[in-house]
This record gives structure tokens, C-alpha cells and sequence, in this order.
């Protein structure tokens, strides 16, 4: 291990970046795991290192999964709201119909007709 250097060397021992382990105790690592067959207990730590992948990948999925419901409940519910405003808007524009054609009538009334 190489001496930290600059501000790590001096901050307190939790704020210090993680120093990587060195090749001898990495063999310490799979020295301690045994040694009746070193393949089967490199295939162990294998399998348990890819285990945490895999959780992480079915994490990670699940999540998407809920992401698309969610994304497909507010997909119906935007369609929904649109078409309700696609109604109200219509319903506005025969109401303004209706008035501005009863307007036109009370213009034109018994009164002017009979001017004419």
C-alpha cells in the first residue's frame, strides 16, 4: 500500500477513501476459504458474487415493471381527462351556438320585421 498523500492522509479514519486490497490479500482471501479444491470454492465465490448481479437485476426489473403500469394507468387516465375536456369544449360551442343564434333572433324581432 502506497501513503496517502494531501487532505486523506490527515481526515478522520471514516472519511478516508477505501484503500484497495493488494494481490497477497486477495490469496488470503481464498487461502482461508480452504484448500481441499480450489476450484469448488472459486466456484462458490463466483456464484455468490453473481448472486448479488442477479438480485439486483430482478430488483431492477421488478421496478421497470411497476414503472409500466404506472406509465399505462396514467397513459388512461390522460386519455380520460382529454376526452372529458374534448366533451365540456363541445358543449361550450353548441351552448355559444344556441345563444348567439337566440341573440340574432332578439335582434331581428317582431319589431324590425315589421320596419321592413
Amino acid at each position: 500500500m502506497t501513503e496517502a498523500f494531501g487532505p486523506e492522509k490527515f481526515a478522520p479514519p471514516h472519511l478516508r477513501t477505501a484503500q484497495q486490497p493488494n494481490d497477497s490479500s486477495r490469496l488470503a482471501y481464498f487461502h482461508k476459504r480452504g484448500q481441499a479444491n480450489p476450484s469448488e470454492n472459486l466456484t462458490a465465490t463466483v456464484q455468490h458474487i453473481a448472486s448479488f448481479s442477479m438480485e439486483e437485476i430482478d430488483r431492477l426489473m421488478h421496478a421497470l415493471e411497476g414503472m409500466r403500469g404506472l406509465m399505462r394507468t396514467e397513459g388512461e387516465r390522460i386519455s380520460r381527462e382529454i376526452a372529458g375536456y374534448a366533451s365540456l369544449s363541445h358543449s361550450a360551442v353548441t351552448t355559444m351556438r344556441i345563444l348567439t343564434d337566440s341573440i340574432k333572433e332578439w335582434n331581428g324581432g317582431p319589431d324590425k320585421a315589421a320596419a321592413k
